[in-house]
């Protein structure tokens, strides 16, 4: 019974390499979805359909615990998916997005308590056009913490640029991107990056943000947020070997992916 990994390519990568780090004996069975990234451009409706198809077959693989290593997934279909279509049972779909809004409002994702200063005045998210547009991230923020401004900046061809390998380009953007944000948020208290491509290119980021910004990266926050849910639901730790698929082309897949992993694996076609 390994734990599932689903992103819509390879940014999902990142957090699987931080979770093998902090959970050296767990089993890990991951999926690209290769052949139909990027979401980050497509609507709702498509995101949820090609979500829930791809957790289906982790699931068929025998994953009862899925984490979407997605931010386009989690924010536009991990809701409805948890309310509507997960079936019932023991299966559970974890997100990306919740550990994050976790650790900048200092509050549990069961916490029901009414909104609390948390000493948070702003907060700056790149991410994908389909993560900025689908509102989630400022919504869960205000049910969580007041009296904090939100300012989402859509990062076209970001991911793109990452998965072609093209770093001379991804600097260009960020620069671009971070630009556009710093008009209309000056001086950011923390910074989001909202895509797990974007720890490919963290340090472009941090260079071009203000130093007085906190920056946030997912892959450590999500593994340290994994590890805590396996202490409390030790039925689905369990030890094994990583297994990689993708629904893409499995060469080209396989060349790409050492930009994230750092060394080659074996990949098998879904």
């Amino acid at each position: 019974m390994p734990i599932g990994v689903f992103d819509s390519g390879l940014g999902g990568l990142t957090i699987l390499r931080a979770l093998q780090k902090r959970l050296p004996e767990q089993a890990f069975t991951y999926l690209g979805d290769n052949a139909n990234t990027p979401y980050g451009t497509r609507d709702a409706y498509d995101v949820f359909d090609l979500t829930t198809k791809s957790v289906q077959t982790l699931f068929d693989m025998g994953c009862e615990l899925v984490i979407l290593a997605c931010n386009t997934a989690s924010a536009s279909a991990l809701h409805r998916m948890q309310v509507s279509w997960l079936p019932k049972g023991e299966q559970r779909v974890l997100g990306v997005f919740v550990p994050m809004i976790e650790n900048l409002t200092r509050r549990d994702w069961g916490d029901n308590a009414p909104p609390t200063h948390t000493g948070l005045e702003n907060v700056a998210v790149f991410a994908t056009r389909a993560t900025v547009e689908s509102g989630a991230f400022p919504r869960e923020m205000k049910f969580r913490a007041r009296d904090v401004e939100v300012v989402g900046q859509p990062c076209d061809g970001l991911v793109d640029a990452i998965e072609a390998g093209d770093m001379a380009k991804a600097r260009q953007l960020v620069q671009g991107h971070v630009a556009t944000l710093i008009k209309r948020l000056p001086k950011p208290q923390s910074a989001v990056l909202g895509c797990t491509h974007y720890p490919i290119v963290e340090h472009m980021f941090r260079r071009a943000l203000p130093e007085s910004t906190k920056l946030l990266s997912q892959p450590g926050i999500v593994a340290d947020a994994t590890a805590d849910y396996l202490q409390r639901h030790e039925r689905y730790a369990q030890a094994g070997e990583t297994q990689y698929f993708t629904t893409g082309e499995v060469g080209k897949v396989g060349r790409l992916a050492e930009l994230f992993l750092g060394h080659p694996v074996d990949w098998q076609k879904v």
